[in-house]
């Protein structure tokens, strides 16, 4: 692989475990200023235009919010075979 092909494998890799990590905090109640809330704010400030994007794409579901499965199966199957990560 040539070091280009190889940060952006990194680069995906990174975001999607941001994705991961912003619905594992969803779970949990954060305080203003405490941790769990300036972790949230930091991966929200990198995943939400993705997410936020992919929302108004989809049909409104309700309560229950997809986006960040659409995210993650896309950047898993067609991103990381595009890359050939």
């Amino acid at each position: 692989m040539s070091t280009i092909q190889e940060f952006l494998c990194f680069a995906v890799d990174v975001f999607y475990f941001m994705v991961i990590i912003r619905v594992v905090l969803s779970w949990f109640p954060s305080t203003s200023g405490g941790v769990i809330a300036q972790i949230s704010y930091f991966v929200g400030r990198f995943t939400e235009p993705v997410l936020d994007w992919v929302r108004r794409v989809l049909p409104r579901t309700g309560a229950l919010d997809l986006s960040p499965l659409v995210v993650l199966l896309f950047l898993q199957f067609v991103v990381k075979r595009i890359l050939g990560c």
